[in-house]
């Protein structure tokens, strides 16, 4: 049979054993607990990343589309002023067509007073002015007033 001194003997040693089993399990822990703390941080210093290049790219897109915003807007605003312009241009433009439209029928009266249409062959033509003596005192047949009229611009200015 086993003394009882053997028997403390091997318990002893179990027990050294134990204690160096747990203190190495805890070291295990331990570094396992380091590694993966360190796991974490290195995760998180990523996702930090990515989370600052996302916003770094979204600044970038917002400047961009301001900037394009701003070009449209002057290119906008350039068409608008164009615009107005020729819209200017265009009323003025009516106003001689008008006003040309005008003197042109005023004129056709005169020469149809003065020369009144004859039927030839169903059609109205008007007659040549008379070139006797009396033409020099009828001051609707002075050379001058036969010239065509020129419009200009300068004239329809307000």
């Amino acid at each position: 049979m086993a003394s009882p001194s053997g028997n403390s003997n091997s318990s002893g040693s179990t027990l050294i054993q134990n204690c160096g089993s747990e203190e190495d399990l805890r070291q295990l822990m331990d570094q396992r607990k380091r590694k993966r703390m360190e796991s974490n941080r290195e995760s998180a210093r990523r996702s930090r990343m990515r989370k600052q290049k996302h916003l770094d790219d979204l600044v970038a897109e917002v400047t961009q589309l301001r900037k394009d915003n701003n070009q449209i807007l002057t290119s906008i605003n350039f068409t608008n002023q164009h615009y107005l312009n020729i819209d200017t241009e265009n009323s003025v433009l009516r106003a001689q067509v008008m006003e040309l439209s005008q003197r042109l029928d005023s004129l056709n009266e005169i020469l149809n007073y003065l020369n009144p249409p004859t039927a030839s062959n169903g059609l109205y033509e008007t007659e040549p002015f008379e070139t006797s003596a009396d033409s020099f005192t009828n001051p609707f047949n002075l050379p001058y007033l036969n010239q065509p009229i020129m419009a200009s611009a300068d004239f329809f200015q307000y």
